[in-house]
């Protein structure tokens, strides 16, 4: 690994945290794409790369999670009864995920999810005009149900699945925006550790692997990103408590929308690098 290959890392790791601790993200969504580019320029395949940068984020959206929920906390933002029976049942769906996305190409869920990011990111701009009077109240079968896709695509592209996980929560939950940030880190750090699982158990005895890998999770490569990412994962969960809920909306639909755009392929087929 090159001097510039761990500067890419050490930085993208840093705006991950910063991103997840403030927008209830794991991070993925910046960190996959990066570690992509820098494994295929180390010569690993493409199918090699895609999953060891899917199964290395998400060992570092666990870690992420555990720091900026810590933060919120602190705030008295998060419920802990919600986060374990989402995240447990999120844990189960994402070792399903991950071991389905072992054995089958990953276009079509990235077209997939992206257009489920750009359907939820423009959902949540109509929400902001709502006002929310409504609590989540105790609906644990509701949650239960919920938790499952997105252990699914937690699993499957190896994120958080904070960007479903965050609309669900202030949409269809009915969780006041800060609350949702909160608990959805919170969530992270259980359904996390089902696809970390997946990826480690489908990824022994992969011939062409970084070293130092465990399965499909180089350990290099989550140090680099995993340690910046802790440190700036608390700050943008402090920056979330000092925002205005409508200013943390829109800045999630942009990402949303972006991550749709971006998942589908548009840039590409324009030729952007974006």
């Amino acid at each position: 690994m090159s001097a510039a290959d761990i500067f890419i890392l050490l930085g993208t790791g840093a705006v991950a945290g910063f991103a997840g601790g403030m927008l209830g993200l794991g991070g993925a969504f910046i960190m996959t794409p990066f570690q992509f580019l820098v494994y295929t320029n180390m010569g690993l395949s493409t199918d090699v790369a895609i999953k060891t940068a899917f199964g290395t984020s998400l060992l570092v959206v666990l870690t992420t999670a555990i720091s900026a929920a810590w933060r919120h906390h602190r705030e008295q933002a998060v419920e802990w009864r919600v986060a374990f029976i989402m995240g447990i049942c999120g844990l189960v769906f994402a070792l399903v995920g991950a071991t389905l996305a072992a054995h089958i190409p990953g276009t079509g869920l990235k077209i997939t999810f992206g257009i489920i990011a750009i359907i939820s990111g423009i959902r949540m701009f109509f929400t902001t005009r709502e006002k929310v009077d409504t609590e989540p109240g105790n609906r644990p079968l509701l949650w239960a149900f919920w938790a499952i896709p997105v252990g699914l695509f937690s699993g499957l592209l190896g994120v958080g699945g904070g960007t479903i996980l965050v609309p669900i929560l202030a949409i269809i939950l009915k969780f006041k925006m800060h609350h949702a940030i909160a608990n959805s880190l919170a969530i992270m750090i259980f359904a996390s550790i089902g696809g970390i699982i997946g990826y480690i158990v489908n990824g022994i005895g992969v011939a062409d692997r970084l070293s130092y890998s465990i399965g499909y999770i180089n350990l290099t490569s989550w140090i680099l990103l995993a340690v910046p990412a802790a440190i700036l994962a608390q700050v943008g969960a402090a920056a979330t408590h000092k925002m205005p809920r409508k200013l943390l909306m829109y800045i999630f639909v942009i990402v949303l929308l972006y991550i749709g755009v971006r998942m589908i392929g548009v840039f590409e087929w324009l030729g952007w690098p974006l």
